[in-house]
């Protein structure tokens, strides 16, 4: 038997000679005034509750003259750092973890991170005008230096084009089946460069039934929804984008398609400037908020007064007629960039892709194209047939 006296106080797992001086039950959590607001850690252990009462290991005594004797755990110990209230402790940590209004990061070298630059209009200027040139300038050279290089070029487009709008597609749950789609859109270019408008109508409807047969043949749900989604996707992207290919097959096709693009360009960079500067009453703020009909009357004005003077001297037309080519293009590049805002507004995207600096993806550069290409062919081949 062990000649060390037994504790009074008693310890876990132990019968204490004196039951009134068992340790406490734990009560549950430290309030906030000792430095433990709710929510944070607190000390237990493996007891899960407070830890034991350390007077049996002091020697004789009564459990009380023994926890007196026993310096407090400094976890328990207020201090002036860990006596505020759980207010004051909330406000203390979020102001140290959130920054305040023109606070930047700092980098590596200890420096600000300067903020991103866009433009007023929400993008970045330089970059979507030096993307803009080269597109023009690779155009140009393709149709000047070899013209079935520009038939590749409309090729490319198409289908990255189609790829984007399907990729876009499916955060509404539709499937629209790409292959088909594609074959389909660089059938349609390559009927019109060689058959002529006629073929490329037969061009949109076999990839039309090219499409249901892949998505019938894959046995899945939702048959409906996504046979929709590629006649959108089919009509939107390879159909109207191919009124290109028929636009520069005549001997002046190099000065028709030139006239279109810039008239774009033109209308894009006018309703740019005049809305930056003048824009006070917004066009469309459920599609586009940044669109204002000071915007639109630029674009409208800039596109007629340089294609007026751009048909007559590449093409011969009269400033009248130019007048009113550039007016019928910009209000179709107008509608076509709303169409797609929409269509992006609705899916819940704001770009279609990230291929292009300054413009997003490819769709999100083409969209005023589409609609003003077809505008531009059957303007033009009432107003100056091809001979």
């Amino acid at each position: 038997m062990s000649s060390y006296p037994e504790p009074r106080g008693g310890h876990p797992g132990s019968r204490a000679s004196d039951p009134s001086d068992a340790p406490a039950p734990y009560a549950g959590p430290r309030s906030p005034a000792a430095g433990f607001p709710d929510g944070a850690p607190r000390p237990g252990g493996i007891w899960g509750a407070a830890p034991p009462d350390p007077s049996w290991l002091q020697g004789p005594g009564t459990a009380a003259e023994n926890r007196e004797a026993v310096p407090e755990p400094a976890w328990a110990a207020p201090t002036a750092a860990t006596s505020t209230s759980q207010a004051e402790w909330e406000v203390t940590a979020a102001e140290t973890t959130r920054r305040g209004p023109g606070k930047r990061r700092a980098g590596r070298d200890g420096k600000p991170v300067p903020a991103k630059q866009s433009g007023r209009a929400g993008r970045n200027l330089p970059a979507a005008i030096a993307v803009g040139v080269g597109l023009i300038l690779a155009v140009l050279v393709s149709m000047v230096v070899w013209k079935p290089a520009f038939l590749g070029i409309i090729g490319l487009a198409v289908s990255v084009g189609i790829w984007e709008m399907v990729r876009a597609l499916k955060v509404t749950g539709a499937r629209p089946p790409l292959v088909p789609l594609i074959g389909g859109g660089l059938l349609m270019t390559g009927l019109a460069w060689y058959a002529g408008s006629d073929a490329l109508e037969l061009g949109l409807a076999a990839t039309l039934l090219a499409a249901l047969v892949w998505r019938f043949s894959e046995h899945k749900a939702g048959f409906r929804r996504d046979l929709v989604a590629a006649a959108l996707v089919a009509v939107y992207v390879p159909f109207l984008l191919s009124f290109g290919v028929l636009l520069v097959k005549p001997d002046d096709g190099v000065s028709r398609v030139l006239c279109t693009l810039l008239a774009v360009v033109l209308s894009d960079t006018g309703g740019y400037a005049a809305g930056v500067f003048f824009g006070k009453h917004p066009m469309a703020p459920t599609i586009s908020p940044k669109k204002s009909w000071e915007g639109f009357a630029g674009s409208v004005t800039a596109a007629a007064v340089g294609s007026s003077l751009l048909l007559y001297f590449m093409l011969d037309i009269p400033f009248g007629w130019g007048l009113l080519f550039g007016a019928v293009i910009s209000v179709s590049a107008v509608v076509g960039d709303l169409a797609e805002s929409m269509l992006k507004r609705d899916i819940g995207i704001k770009d279609m892709s990230n291929l292009l600096p300054g413009h997003g993806g490819v769709m999100d550069r083409l969209d005023s194209i589409l609609f003003a290409v077809p505008a531009a062919y059957l303007l033009l081949s009432l107003i100056a047939p091809p001979g």
